[in-house]
């Protein structure tokens, strides 16, 4: 505890200092690319077809730079762009000419589409003018959409959806959009004449990535730090009264074949509310909400000591949420939205979010869940307040509370059912740093949890610095976790433990050649216990080579040192445990490989093998395989084998994961997907179909049809059938 006490002490304060004394005082860095917007002078009929008056006066974006493959020259593929508004629209169009000869890559007609897998256009907008947060739209060749939010500085949750349109029109060499997107759609700071927006091309046959305002080639298009200037001729319309209902109803019909029970028939309605409070700060609401729609989880083999992750998928909680879900590491989150409602009826629910003014950013959240007499889980309440304050030119300072509460609840009366916590609360405090040119980023944060009966280290403190340039790419990066945290609304896997994890890469760029860049990567990890003992180390050394068509391929070496703190069975079967204490080596080799995304038929695959736990070997083989028929069909095939030969009671065991998917999308509104997982760690076959209808923007038609079977022997387990219908309804 005298290291950790010293860690705290020194360690991070001098950090904090070193990231506030990095440049972060400097002009925006693409501030001469500018263009203007003005209002139309005839209306726009969205069509793909620019014969407006509006759009012939517009002024003209080109001349497009090349990110990728290099960004030391303008973009071969020309593109044009040209926009406009009225008081209820802001309109964009774009001329998307050929690079080359032959048909557009198109991956289907889905909305948020893979951008790697599609030709496309989409474009950024920093509505706020903080170089943070905005927004993206776009439309792939085919005329698929394309949207979401943006956080971070270039980081886009494409689980946003709102009305807007748009249209996309084929030429013998060129294919136009035209995007109209209303006011109320958007979210920007009032009397603000000036935003910062970014256009992106992205163009397969040619395997060239492009943008308007140059963006480093180490840097998504998306980074908002290098978004050009959009000036408005005056300052763009108040979006006005905006509130918009979303009832749902459903009908669903359950039957569990392990007992004699009748199939079970159920209706719901319920639904979200959605209102704008000012032009930047949106209130939802949700009574009984529903997610019977959402796509299943993607199903892995689990040879892990501790919790797997599975994102979030409902949409009520990813909408708007990064300040909610991203705060902390990817391992370290005090807030997990998945732990509302997992097998609970969530009741009711409200979200504030949004700017306040220039530099300040709220949300706040709070869900009410069900009783759950089985198991005597009484009612329970969670509660969210995120803070969070600009600071220099992109950097920000947040803060963090989460309340989770059992409500009329009394632990010592229940002899029967499990014993819930009557509440658990975490408080944390972020500083986020991000240059004016991207290339350092870093976070520092500090959290506490509060539980009863829990006294004593109960602290997180974590941070890490990167360096982002256009050949070396560093990141150091620290953890410290008490034995004693808990974060139950949280996903925090691992406790008790000091850990460090540098990385280094460095890219070598042949000037020629079928090769695009390649150099050797190194990744480290060393855990710690609280008394600074060595648990785990693990060192990653490979090659990555980055072909000019865009596959790459991968050599890797690995080395592991486990020393167990707790039983573990190495197969997750329950066949037998390895002891606490006991000492685990063994080195690893294996390649990876990617297929150039622009083909019909694609494919990965991963191989490794070496040794494994109690002196054992281990052979793992990930694949995938997709194959699609332009723009409607899109196949793949998901693969998963694991050999492993380790000494009795285990012996030798294999573990195959099949996931075979179907996805046809009969138009840019009609999608079916057929989804089969047959997992043979847990005995399990799934198939999950569902059938999408959007019969009008942002308003849907479900069927979704689902089936669970033993897979030894082969029977059924469950059967489930859902028709569900929403509408979007604005005031």
């Amino acid at each position: 505890m005298q290291t950790i006490s010293l860690l705290m002490r020194t360690g991070l304060p001098l950090l904090f200092l070193w990231m506030l004394s990095l440049p972060v005082f400097s002009q925006k860095k693409n501030a001469k690319f500018l263009i203007h917007i003005h209002h139309t002078v005839d209306p726009i009929r969205i069509d793909g077809v620019l014969d407006e008056t509006s759009w012939k006066q517009a002024e003209l974006a080109k001349d497009f730079f090349m990110i990728l493959p290099m960004d030391t020259s303008l973009a071969n593929v020309k593109t044009e762009v040209r926009m406009a508004y009225d008081n209820k629209y802001f309109y964009l169009s774009a001329v998307c000419y050929d690079g080359m000869k032959g048909p557009y890559m198109v991956e289907s007609l889905r909305r948020d589409f893979s951008f790697s897998k599609n030709d496309n256009f989409i474009f950024f907008l920093d509505t706020y003018g903080d170089e943070t947060n905005g927004f993206t739209f776009g439309t792939n060749a085919a005329g698929a959409q394309w949207d979401g939010t943006m956080y971070e500085g270039g980081k886009v949750d494409l689980s946003w959806d709102n009305i807007w349109y748009s249209s996309v029109k084929g030429y013998p060499d060129k294919y136009i959009l035209e995007i109209a997107i209303p006011f109320k759609t958007l979210r920007y700071k009032k009397a603000l004449s000036t935003w910062g927006i970014n256009l992106s091309r992205n163009d397969l046959k040619t395997t060239e990535k492009s943008s308007w305002a140059p963006v480093p080639r180490q840097f998504p298009s998306a980074s908002l730090a290098y978004t050009g200037v959009l000036l408005w001729d005056s300052i763009p319309p108040a979006p006005g009264t905006n509130v918009s209902f979303i009832p749902y109803v459903l009908t669903r019909a359950i039957k569990t074949y392990d007992n004699t029970q009748p199939t079970q028939y159920k209706t719901m309605v319920g639904g979200d509310a959605k209102v704008s409070i000012t032009s930047s700060l949106n209130l939802d609401l949700t009574v009984n909400p529903d997610f019977s729609q959402i796509e299943v989880d993607k199903q892995v083999v689990d040879l892990s000591r501790y919790e797997l992750f599975y994102p979030e998928k409902r949409q009520f909680f990813l909408e708007n949420g990064d300040q909610f879900n991203n705060f902390g590491y990817a391992d370290i989150r005090p807030f997990f939205s998945r732990r509302i409602g997992l097998g609970v009826p969530i009741e009711f629910g409200a979200r504030l979010s949004g700017k306040l003014d220039k530099n300040w950013r709220i949300g706040a959240m709070d869900m009410q869940t069900g009783t759950v007499d089985s198991i005597g889980l009484p009612q329970q309440n969670f509660a969210v307040l995120a803070l969070q304050r600009k600071v220099f030119s992109r950097s920000n300072i947040g803060f963090l509370w989460v309340n989770k509460q059992s409500i009329d609840y009394d632990p010592m009366k229940d002899s029967v059912h499990p014993h819930y916590t009557t509440y658990n609360r975490t408080f944390g405090l972020e500083y986020n740093l991000a240059s004016v040119n991207n290339f350092w980023t870093g976070k520092q944060l500090i959290m506490k949890s509060f539980t009863p009966g829990s006294i004593g280290n109960d602290w997180v403190a974590a941070g890490n610095l990167q360096y982002s340039g256009k050949k070396w790419l560093i990141n150091g990066a620290y953890q410290y976790i008490g034995n004693n945290y808990k974060a139950e609304a949280g996903y925090v896997p691992r406790t008790g433990y000091i850990r460090f994890y540098p990385q280094a890469s460095y890219y070598i760029f042949p000037s020629q050649g079928a090769i695009l860049s390649h150099g050797p990567q190194w990744f480290s990890n060393f855990y710690y216990n609280e008394k600074f003992k060595t648990t785990d180390n693990e060192n990653i050394v490979d090659w990555l080579i980055t072909f000019r068509n865009k596959a790459t391929l991968t050599l890797v070496t690995q080395q592991d040192y486990v020393q167990l703190q707790a039983p573990f069975d190495p197969t997750n079967t329950g066949i037998g445990y390895l002891p606490t204490g006991s000492i685990h080596k063994w080195y690893t080799g294996g390649v990876d490989f990617f297929s150039k995304p622009q083909s019909v038929f694609t494919y990965d695959f991963s191989v490794r093998y070496g040794g494994y736990y109690a002196q054992g070997n281990k052979l793992s083989i990930l694949t995938d395989v997709g194959l699609r028929i332009q723009p409607y069909v899109n196949i793949t095939l998901t693969t998963s084998y694991n050999v492993l030969d380790l000494p009795q009671p285990w012996g030798n065991t294999r573990f195959l994961l099949v996931g075979p998917r179907i996805d046809i999308t009969f138009t840019n509104t009609i999608y079916f997907t057929a989804y089969v997982q047959y997992n043979e760690q847990i005995k399990n076959m799934n198939i999950n179909t569902r059938l999408q209808w959007r019969y009008k923007p942002a308003s849907d038609f479900f069927l979704v049809y689902t089936d669970n079977y033993y897979t030894n022997p082969f029977s059924v387990r469950t059967r489930a059938v859902v028709l569900k219908l929403n509408y979007w309804l604005n005031m």
